[in-house]
């Protein structure tokens, strides 16, 4: 395989780089508040996008049958929500000893007691091939979760904690998951025919729109003057990230 083929191949990746690369030089593009107005259109556009078009390229039976897989469920909300954090924490008690920003490690280990993006975590299921229907559940009970868990697991590994708006973030929830979900599944009775002779790009739409969510991301991380990243923090960032 050529070089061509390979960027072909593995354009997300690349195109990972790109972005956070696009973010470094120009951030005022992407930041909040700025022409991409991202706490509009990358808080709800892109993100209903994503679930809109999983509701589109899903069956109906697929996503019923999702629902029953308890034991699986079970293993991911205990994996996510117990033993990643756990296993963070253990790194991070090696990392400390090193000269690495203390304040990157705490992030590290707050980020570690959230729950995955819903909208990351249903693009890189599909990619792989994964269960597409299980992560949608899963990434949003887990944010549901995540409303009474998280405060728990900042105390106990940062001994601190705040409140969360446990309104508006179900609103948000409900709002730019359910709803486009559904809307997905309505349209698709109507268009269903037509989408499985078609075979649209599903999987390509929604990790282009994972690309623009990491890009606003990264433009509001290097605008912060109060965050200093260099090479070797950014590095560490992205391969546990990974």
């Amino acid at each position: 395989m050529g070089l061509l083929g390979r960027l072909r191949k593995d354009w997300f990746m690349v195109g990972i780089l790109v972005v956070i690369l696009s973010a470094r030089l120009m951030p005022s593009v992407g930041v909040k508040g700025g022409p991409l107005r991202p706490e509009i259109t990358i808080a709800y556009v892109a993100v209903s996008l994503i679930f809109f078009n999983s509701g589109l390229s899903l069956k109906t039976e697929e996503l019923t049958s999702a629902l029953l897989h308890v034991r699986l469920h079970l293993f991911v909300q205990s994996f996510t929500l117990i033993f990643f954090p756990v296993a963070v924490w253990l790194l991070l008690q090696v990392l400390a000893l090193t000269s690495i920003d203390p304040w990157l490690l705490k992030g590290l280990q707050t980020v570690s007691c959230m729950p995955p993006p819903v909208s990351s975590a249903v693009i890189l299921t599909k990619a792989v091939g994964g269960n597409e229907a299980a992560a949608i559940f899963n990434s949003a009970f887990g944010s549901f979760l995540g409303i009474v868990v998280t405060p728990l697991l900042l105390l106990l590994f940062l001994g601190s904690s705040s409140s969360v708006p446990f309104s508006s973030i179900f609103s948000q929830l409900f709002m730019t998951v359910v709803v486009p979900l559904i809307l997905g599944q309505v349209c698709r009775r109507f268009l269903r025919e037509f989408l499985e002779r078609r075979k649209l790009p599903f999987g390509a739409i929604s990790s282009a729109v994972l690309l623009m969510i990491i890009y606003t991301t990264f433009c509001d991380t290097f605008s912060n003057p109060n965050i200093e990243l260099d090479l070797g923090s950014l590095l560490l960032v992205v391969v546990i990230s990974q």
